[in-house]
């Protein structure tokens, strides 16, 4: 992955945070109720047998395959790595990395230094499309 980044540097030639180029798209990826069924926190046990969405199988590992970069971010806890793990790993998904903690209830608003691109899961992986949406941008 490293080896993607490009190094950037100010007017005055200190440097930036690297960027990856623009072929390569980096992927967060939430696990309940996106690539499996939601199963919440307070009940581990059934994310070992969370049925899982198959086209989000399908999908994402054509997306790493043509080298870009995987990584769930997901609500679960630390205390739930192993058992995620296992699961992602029963089911052959492949990726690069797993963020644990989220925060939990949705509505989320990112706001970063970098270019960030949201899609909101509907109920079924395809490939992706460029479509016209209003958004929420900071006033010039």
């Amino acid at each position: 992955m490293s080896d993607e980044l490009q190094e950037l540097k100010d007017k005055d030639g200190n440097l930036l945070s690297p960027q990856l180029s623009n072929d390569v798209k980096n992927y967060l990826i939430d696990i309940d109720g996106t690539i499996c069924d939601d199963i919440p926190n307070e009940e581990p046990h059934r994310m070992i047998t969370a049925e899982l969405y198959p086209d989000a199988l399908e999908i994402l590992n054509k997306w790493y395959d043509d080298g870009h970069i995987i990584t769930f971010f997901t609500s679960r806890t630390e205390n739930h790595r192993e058992i995620t793990e296992a699961w992602l790993d029963k089911f052959g998904f492949k990726y690069h990395g797993m963020l644990m903690g989220k925060p939990r209830g949705g509505n989320y608003h990112w706001i970063d230094n970098h270019l960030v691109k949201a899609t909101r899961f509907k109920g079924k992986f395809t490939d992706l499309i460029v479509a016209q949406k209003d958004i929420e941008v900071f006033k010039d």
